[in-house]
């Protein structure tokens, strides 16, 4: 069994979400959101989403991070907020040792709803079905379990291509 947390980051909100996989079976262990104060600077805001994003990975014990990649916006100074968010997001998980995946939306809705162009609706709708039990307050932490989901996934396509490569090669 392996314990992911998916993060959909954002600099006002960062949804988040813990996921527990064994082979194809998934768990829901919670999910969140972190907000920051739109009217504090950015570098306080940044450490605050470290801070929370560091006390979520002591809490929870995840060995594995999911992070939703950056979609390029036409706000140059959003998408660069937004980059700075998705740092945290990446370089959290990083310090505490934890491997981290990187997948982008379309890969995520593909993993999650099995077509690329699913609605933030169709995302939350399944991660309902998937995951029973989860509240998911906002779309922001629907999405961060769906980053988790689509990991436990595509980790799990990953070992059997693996296992399927040995076996060829032992032949």
């Amino acid at each position: 069994m392996i314990r992911i947390i998916g993060i959909d980051p954002g600099l006002r909100i960062t949804g988040w979400g813990v996921v527990e996989a064994e082979g194809n079976r998934l768990r829901h262990v919670a999910d969140g959101i972190v907000m920051t104060d739109s009217e504090s600077d950015v570098p306080s805001r940044l450490r605050v989403l470290h801070e929370a994003l560091t006390a979520l990975i002591a809490a929870y014990d995840p060995q594995e991070a999911a992070v939703e990649e950056t979609y390029v916006n036409a706000n140059a100074t959003a998408t660069l907020k937004l980059g700075y968010a998705r740092g945290i997001a990446l370089l959290a998980p990083a310090l505490a040792g934890l491997t981290v995946a990187e997948y982008g939306a379309k890969t995520v809705k593909l993993s999650v709803v099995g077509t690329g162009g699913a609605d933030k609706v169709q995302v939350g709708l399944m991660v309902r079905r998937l995951l029973p039990g989860a509240i998911l307050k906002r779309a922001d932490a629907a999405d961060a379990l769906a980053v988790a989901i689509c990991h436990a996934h595509h980790r799990n396509t990953r070992a059997a291509w693996s296992r399927a490569s040995l076996t060829a090669a032992a032949r």
